[in-house]
């Protein structure tokens, strides 16, 4: 008998210090993970364009303001600090997607190589359709990588401009399961007011946090021409010369020429467009160590020692190992002093643009609505309404 209470004794004992040690060791990882410093907070938008026979204007508008969309971020702070920025893209309301999949498709996944989100809208045309709002929602919510982070902002524009009943998803639960994982659904009605009220695009947004904004898909804004604009363009073509593709030779073509047919895309749009994208490309959100050398060595995705010569960029390969590097630093360099000089120019046109508005509001109220980026505006205002963002 005192032999088996001693063993329960010694059990006790064992079972009680590690419970003891269990307990330590969670305190102590618990405050170690306080002590770490937090990453930065994200923002997430998920664009959600209506492709029906009607909406070219609305993909027009896209595809000009998009670049001033993002760079309203680069202002943005979240819990005082610049977030990262991902757009995820979704096409939704034409005829040429699968009627199976409620004429929805995701055409770009939630990342941070905008230049690929732009390709992507120059790559989209309109075909008639059925427009599900509910069902493009629901996809949204359901498909995308969303974060979790309690500072980080999640947010979904939709725009189209039929009825938001359509379709056997009901908005209203699609809204909701959205605003339960955190995510904002601001709705832009492309068309009068009271009509997106009456179809319920109103309802849609207040179910989810969002901001309900009413838009002329078909406005063809006029242009700002600034005195910048044209050194703009010239820095942002010696810009692209600081980077450097590697991979196979097929990665190397294919980003390097991506670059290039944004910049012209832009180009195309007006000069103004071409010089948002330059402001873009110099800020922190421009990202592209998926492809580019200086940006994947800065940022620690690869060891240039690692690489294979036939992976570097063609004017390396036959480099020594020490002239690879010389090579690199002096690129980062040149790179810096470039975004620098693009940074103070866009700054620059800022004023102007600004200065040029006002005036327009006070003596020529006919040329400011021409001037209007009526797609950017709406979300512009969602973004400075959103409780968790502020701006200088």
């Amino acid at each position: 008998m005192f032999s088996q209470v001693r063993r329960w004794w010694i059990a006790g004992a064992v079972m009680s210090a590690v419970m003891v040690g269990t307990l330590a060791q969670a305190a102590e990882e618990k405050k170690a993970a306080k002590a770490q410093p937090e990453g930065k907070p994200r923002v997430q938008l998920a664009i959600l364009l209506d492709t029906s026979n009607s909406m070219d204007g609305l993909i027009n508008q896209a595809k000009s303001q998009l670049w001033q969309v993002v760079n309203e971020f680069a202002t943005t702070k979240l819990a005082g600090q610049t977030p990262e920025l991902q757009v995820a893209l979704y096409e939704y309301g034409n005829d040429s997607l699968p009627a199976a999949e409620g004429y929805v498709r995701q055409v770009v996944p939630m990342t941070d190589d905008l230049d690929k989100v732009s390709e992507s809208l120059f790559a989209l045309t309109t075909n008639g359709g059925e427009e599900y709002c509910g069902k493009v929602i629901q996809v949204a919510t359901q498909q995308l990588d969303w974060t979790s982070g309690k500072r980080d902002l999640r947010c979904i524009f939709i725009a189209g401009n039929e009825p938001f009943t359509q379709g056997n998803v009901d908005y209203g639960t699609a809204c909701k399961a959205a605003a339960a994982k955190g995510i904002t659904v601001s709705t832009i009605h492309c068309g009068d007011r009271n009509e997106g009220i009456t179809g319920k695009w109103e309802h849609g947004a207040q179910l989810a946090d969002g901001s309900y904004l009413c838009i002329n898909q078909d406005h063809a804004t006029v242009a700002i021409n600034t005195p910048q604009d044209k050194r703009l363009a010239e820095l942002s073509g010696k810009l692209n010369q600081t980077y450097m593709a590697y991979g196979s030779d097929e990665k190397r073509k294919q980003f390097s020429s991506r670059q290039a047919a944004q910049d012209a895309n832009a180009a195309k749009m007006a000069a103004s467009v071409a010089a948002s994208r330059a402001g873009f490309k110099a800020s922190g959100f421009y990202k592209n160590a998926g492809w580019d050398l200086v940006d994947a060595v800065t940022e620690g995705k690869v060891k240039l020692e690692e690489l294979k010569a036939d992976q570097l960029p063609e004017a390396m390969q036959k480099m020594t190992a020490d002239q690879r590097k010389a090579h690199l630093a002096k690129l980062v360099a040149t790179r810096a002093e470039i975004k620098a000089q693009i940074k103070d120019l866009s700054g620059q046109r800022d004023k102007y643009v600004a200065k040029e508005r006002a005036r327009m509001a006070a003596e020529a109220p006919e040329e400011a609505a021409a001037a209007a980026e009526p797609f950017a505006d709406a979300i512009r205002q969602a973004v400075k309404s959103h409780p968790g963002s502020s701006q200088p």
